[in-house]
């Protein structure tokens, strides 16, 4: 009865407008920025592309539709576990075969934004994430956690976004402690708002790329391109990122969104 309590007052709530939701993901289109890796390392995903099959035409006389080609780490997006060699053998590491309990979750978002303006490369290490506990409060097992860096406004301009020069990418993220430390604490999944759940110079990290390496070796999950972080509270929100249910999915573009009490 108590749980069917709390349900009702959280619809009621967002009725009100009591609980806002906000969304936490970029637009999706074929201006979204894609990952560019190198042509001799990988083959890259394609640009989004949106395809119109009718507009009340003669195509289709009452209705509109589209048909899409994109992949599944296009824009804001979910990595499930077999994203990642890491992850290969986790018989539930795919999008469609995940629990939906999963999806659902409270989040802890720690702001980087003032280090990142500063300094593009800027890394989150563990002593900073026990440092944010220690003023906002512990991050519990089953939580997501999230890096705010206000990344999300280059989301618009692919060059800024990606911020490649002759030394490679220059975006922030985690530093292996900072994920091994996470994880110790039993988190659900790490977010990011940059291209990738990693930093630009990831690869170069031991292990190389170590949000993609360790999270999907722990069978957790991570999410990318997120926007709007500057709009939740340390903690107190509620993060809700359901990948589609691909089969075998190795990931998903989602519209991520966060509970957030108005008051």
């Amino acid at each position: 009865m108590l749980t069917k309590s709390i349900l009702e007052d959280l619809g009621t709530k967002l009725i009100t407008g009591d609980v806002e939701v906000i969304d936490l993901s970029g637009r999706l289109g074929p201006e979204t920025p894609i990952l560019q890796l190198p042509p001799d390392f990988a083959k890259n995903t394609p640009k989004v592309e949106i395809h119109k099959i009718s507009e009340y035409d003669a195509d289709g006389p009452f209705f509109a539709w589209n048909w899409m080609k994109l992949g599944e780490h296009s824009g804001t997006h979910f990595d499930a576990p077999h994203h990642w060699i890491t992850g290969k053998d986790y018989a539930y590491g795919y999008t469609d075969t995940i629990s939906p309990q999963n999806f659902v979750a409270p989040v802890n978002v720690i702001d980087c934004s003032a280090e990142t303006a500063a300094n593009p490369d800027f890394l989150l290490t563990a002593d900073r994430v026990k440092e944010w506990e220690a003023e906002h409060g512990s991050i519990n097992a089953g939580e997501w956690v999230v890096m705010r860096s206000d990344w999300y406004h280059r989301n618009t301009d692919e060059a800024k976004f990606l911020n490649v020069d002759e030394n490679g990418p220059h975006s922030p993220g985690p530093t292996v402690d900072c994920i091994e430390y996470i994880l110790s604490k039993g988190i659900l999944g790490w977010g990011n708002e940059c291209i990738g759940t990693d930093a630009g110079c990831a690869g170069g990290m031991e292990p190389p790329y170590p949000a993609h390496n360790l999270l999907h070796a722990a069978n957790r999950y991570g999410l990318a391109s997120l926007a709007n972080l500057d709009k939740l509270p340390p903690k107190g929100a509620i993060l809700i990122a359901a990948p589609l249910k691909i089969a075998d999915g190795t990931g998903s573009p989602i519209r991520a969104l966060a509970l957030v009490s108005a008051s």
